[in-house]
């Protein structure tokens, strides 16, 4: 057998045609893509489209950082004056030089600095001018709504600050970038640093750390402790809405955000543990206005500026920019009216030999009801001296000048006292002092006391307004149900997140709710306008570059029913004519008005209205000092002050020379039936209590509580800076995010 193996017999087979030729063998071809396969992108492409990406974006760097230079400084930095004139035209004041004093580096301390970096930058010295991680967060968290945020670091805040308008444009952060990245380039941290605090916004009009130390602390800024330089340095977050002496109900937030500064400084290891531990927060004190501002001007123009800002008709930053011309509502004989009677009145009557004298505090607003401008504002003997402005700030309670709101609410709502009897002027009450309020259940555990501890036996509504006595309007606010009261207080003009009125129950009908002298002279505005009630307003045109700034429109509505409001009006022409008011009979025009004492008597209020004239004026007792209430016992050399005395005083001298050369005015009333005056009026009151004939509105069951609305149906009431919300809030609202607002809130209406 043959070793070989056996040959395939038959046809050798054809060889391929590339073995012919002796070439490489063809690769295998892959199948084509199909269906959805096909969607789906290759590596390269891939890889093709992220190469063009990188092109592009570095192409963009690169012409973005050759087209855009270094400007020169912007408007910001070259502040311009702001100008605001009377309703007439005649100029009211200016704002002056830009409050700035420019220090070198030396003088500020190192603490403060990094202070300063605790608050906005932590990273400052060793980042780059720009971070791109941080912006992309702070865009990602405005979008989703966690805040409106920034991601700027110290750099860029001080080319916006210095090079660049403060509007929020693609384009100016785009040029922000690259400025940031050029200024980097050329200058030094330390330069840059020095720009930043020299320029940046601190609040009491201060630009620049110099100016803010002096503003907040009367010292220079090489003397700020570390706890002082966290303060300022927590401003820049919200430098209107953090200054804790004009806004104390900020005080919290204010609190937090320095110790978030402080905290951080330890985590940095700029501040050891126990130094930290040892702080206390350094409450700034009065401010050192700037220049321009003295006497009433330095009040007019901050009111005026925390409307704008608190309506939303420019933010704080274009405001302060400059340039604008401001016509305000404000009448210059009114004005000078209203001072010159505060003078004549109260503030010629201090002494300085009385320390009490010393915490004698006085505010007015005026407004009239038919437009719902404010006329004349007094805000206190100088704003240079005293810088809070009396007319505006809600720390005070209002005492019985809140008492015709439960009136015009019983009106408003035909309540009835406990056995049924509709709620008139001519209503007889129990006011006796110390007396039991009771409700349709029984006692209720609320017995206040009357003035002076006065029994007045039985007494009618129109004598118990008269004589504000306790009893009868603690009886009438529980006939009437506090949730009804508040709502009308808010329908009138009442802030809703007013201090004290969402939380006060039995003891609302008391007055223990705090309103500025501006909400309360709103509110009785709307009773002087037959219950027609329209936001006020302090702006009447608006101009910058000659283009004309679009404002709010006066709107108004009817708030109460005509007959609730002129029936409160005819109950308080009795307190002008024969009750605690007589001394405002000095205007020598029909009024009709309330007094008014806080807790303490460490205020005394008088509002009041013609037809033509709705004026609040308050005199407060406030310590110079620490900013603590005082109660004005022994003030001007009397045992105590009432608001029948120097609030009427001044009320009547004011409205007098105000309305003089205008003609002489009666009310035009709708009075509710059954409110008619008697005939034969007497001090005693019957025995048996007159009963209208007109059943109530709302007539309760004898055995039912009145209905009690809750909170939440407290409607939005159009009152001003900043607008009141829907509903009563759990806490005080602050309005600001800069504010005001508002200005926050419990802020200086401001306002929101």
């Amino acid at each position: 057998m043959s070793d070989h193996p056996q040959r395939q017999t038959g046809r050798r087979a054809t060889p391929p045609a590339w073995a012919a030729g002796g070439g490489e063998p063809p690769r295998p071809r892959h199948p084509q893509r199909t269906g959805l396969r096909r969607l789906i992108p290759t590596w390269r492409m891939v890889l093709g489209g992220l190469l063009l990406i990188l092109l592009l974006l570095t192409g963009g760097f690169v012409a973005g950082y050759m087209l855009v230079d270094i400007p020169p400084a912007n408007a910001a930095a070259v502040k311009q004056s702001n100008v605001y004139l009377y309703a007439d035209g005649s100029p009211l004041a200016r704002d002056g030089e830009v409050n700035r004093e420019s220090v070198p580096l030396s003088q500020v301390p190192r603490t403060v600095q990094r202070a300063v970096l605790s608050a906005e930058d932590r990273d400052f010295y060793t980042e780059s001018a720009v971070d791109p991680q941080a912006m992309l967060r702070a865009a990602w968290n405005t979008a989703t709504g966690k805040g409106k945020q920034s991601g700027s670091t110290i750099t860029q805040q001080y080319v916006k600050n210095y090079y660049l308008a403060q509007e929020q444009t693609v384009t100016r952060k785009v040029k922000e970038f690259f400025i940031a990245i050029k200024l980097d380039r050329e200058e030094s941290k330390d330069e840059i640093l020095t720009g930043y605090l020299n320029t940046s916004y601190f609040g009491r009009n201060a630009y620049g750390i110099q100016a803010a130390a002096q503003a907040y602390y009367n010292k220079d800024s090489d003397e700020l402790t570390t706890a002082e330089g966290a303060y300022l340095a927590a401003l820049l977050n919200a430098p209107s809405a953090y200054d804790v002496f004009t806004h104390p109900e900020s005080k919290d937030r204010v609190v937090s955000r320095w110790n978030y500064v402080l905290d951080g400084m330890v985590e940095k290891g700029w501040l050891g543990q126990a130094d930290r531990a040892a702080m206390d927060f350094p409450a700034p004190g009065r401010s050192k206005a700037p220049s321009g501002m003295s006497g009433q001007r330095g009040y007019l123009v901050e009111a005026v500026n925390t409307y704008l800002i608190g309506h939303k008709i420019i933010d704080e930053d274009t405001l302060q920019s400059g340039g604008y011309r401001i016509t305000t509502t404000l009448e210059k004989r009114k004005q000078k009216a209203l001072a010159s009677a505060v003078d004549d009145q109260l503030m010629s009557k201090l002494s300085d030999s009385r320390k009490v004298d010393r915490y004698v505090r006085a505010g007015g607003a005026s407004i009239d009801p038919r437009t719902g401008k404010v006329v004349a504002m007094y805000g206190g003997i100088d704003y240079t001296k005293q810088y809070v402005n009396n007319a505006t700030r809600r720390d005070y309670q209002v005492g019985s000048t809140f008492k015709p709101f439960v009136f015009t609410s019983a009106v408003e709502h035909g309540s009835t006292t406990q056995d049924g009897r509709i709620i008139t002027p001519h209503t007889v009450y129990d006011g006796t002092n110390k007396r039991m309020v009771q409700s349709r259940s029984g006692p209720t555990g609320y017995a206040p006391a009357n003035e002076d501890d006065i029994d007045y036996g039985d007494i009618t509504v129109a004598t118990a307004t008269d004589k504000s006595v306790n009893a009868v309007y603690a009886q009438m606010g529980q006939d009437v149900g506090p949730d009804r009261v508040k709502r009308t207080a808010v329908d009138l003009g009442i802030p809703a997140y007013a201090p004290g009125l969402r939380t006060a129950q039995q003891s609302v009908a008391l007055g223990v709710v705090n309103a500025s002298v501006l909400d309360m002279a709103e509110a009785y505005a709307t009773l002087s306008h037959h219950g027609r009630h329209g936001t006020y307003a302090l702006v009447e045109k608006l101009a910058k570059g000659g283009q004309n700034v679009t404002l709010p429109q006066h709107d108004s509505r009817q708030a109460v029913s005509r007959k609730a409001a002129d029936t409160t009006t005819s109950v308080l022409r009795s307190v002008v004519e024969g009750g605690t008011g007589t001394a405002a009979q000095s205007a020598g025009r029909e009024a009709a008005g309330k007094t008014g004492t806080a807790e303490e008597d460490k205020a005394a209020w008088f509002a009041g209205y013609t037809p033509d004239l709705a004026t609040v004026i308050a005199v407060m007792g406030q310590d110079p000092d620490t900013g603590e209430q005082m109660p004005l016992y022994g003030a001007t050399g009397l045992d105590r002050i009432n608001g029948g005395g120097y609030p009427a005083q001044i009320w009547g001298q004011y409205t007098a020379a105000a309305l003089r050369g205008s003609p002489e005015r009666s009310f035009d009333l709708e009075l509710q039936s059954g409110a008619e005056p008697s005939e034969s009026p007497s001090e005693t009151p019957s025995e048996e209590p007159s009963v209208s004939s007109e059943p109530p509105s709302e007539t309760p069951s004898s055995s039912m509580p009145p209905t009690s609305l809750p909170p939440t149906e407290i409607p939005t009431a159009p009152t001003g800076i900043p607008t009141a919300p829907t509903q009563i809030p759990s806490s005080p609202v602050t309005t600001y995010d800069d504010g005001n607002g508002f200005f926050p809130d419990g802020m200086q209406w401001g306002r929101p």
